[in-house]
């Protein structure tokens, strides 16, 4: 993956997350979880390391802000 830019956790609450997978369908899952709870800038699609197994997939989350469609989170 590329490095993160310091822009994306500049402040208390901003979230770079990398997620490993064995399969799309999962790490598209688990940035599905995440945006349904905060503001989530998603991912299109994941990548896939050459020699490596699985897939990476990398979502920035805004834990400030939540997701005002499914509510406040619990």
């Amino acid at each position: 993956m590329d490095p993160m830019n310091e822009m994306h956790v500049s402040r208390p609450g901003l979230l770079v997350v990398d997620v490993a997978a064995a399969d799309d369908a999962t790490a598209l899952a688990f940035e599905q979880l995440l945006s349904e709870r905060w503001a989530t800038a998603t991912a299109e699609r994941t990548t896939r390391e050459a020699g490596q197994s699985g897939v990476r997939l990398r979502c920035y989350l805004d834990l400030r802000q939540p997701n005002v469609r499914a509510g406040t989170p619990r």
